[in-house]
């Protein structure tokens, strides 16, 4: 079953020890507003997947991002989060996995759900289990006509 969460409050993310943004919720308008970022369209189309998840990343949280707490300039002044602030910010390695995996999957994962097949109970995806009972025995086939 599929729970809506009726509030569309923002909520509190860590994303590594210290750090924490509040973040809005992952909406179909946010992520249509991240897609069609200038940032994100500007890349060229040879840039590799990767490039492209960055560009999109920053894209998003720049619209995400409300406030965050744990975060400060070279001399250890707390900053605001400003568009260049968050991508510096994502350019931190364990910030943008950690932005990857509590908002961005949370919102793909229902995606990823809707798109994909059962498991089957044998071959190359096995891994669902027969719940039937064998028969006991052989049974005639039905006459035809």
């Amino acid at each position: 079953m599929l729970t809506l969460d009726l509030t569309n409050a923002p909520r509190w993310h860590d994303l590594v020890p210290g750090v924490r943004v509040r973040l809005r919720p992952l909406t179909t308008a946010l992520m249509v507003a991240a897609r069609s970022d200038p940032a994100v369209e500007a890349v060229p189309g040879e840039a590799s997947d990767e490039e492209r998840a960055v560009a999109f990343a920053k894209a998003l949280a720049r619209r995400a991002v409300l406030t965050w707490e744990g975060v400060g300039d070279s001399d250890g002044s707390a900053i605001d989060p400003g568009r260049e602030a968050i991508d510096a910010l994502l350019d931190v390695w364990p910030v943008f996995e950690a932005f990857q995996l509590t908002y961005v999957s949370k919102g793909l994962l229902l995606e990823q759900e809707k798109n994909a097949s059962a498991l089957l109970p044998n071959g190359a995806s096995a891994g669902a289990s027969d719940i039937a009972k064998p028969a006991r025995r052989r049974v005639k086939t039905a006459r035809r006509g």
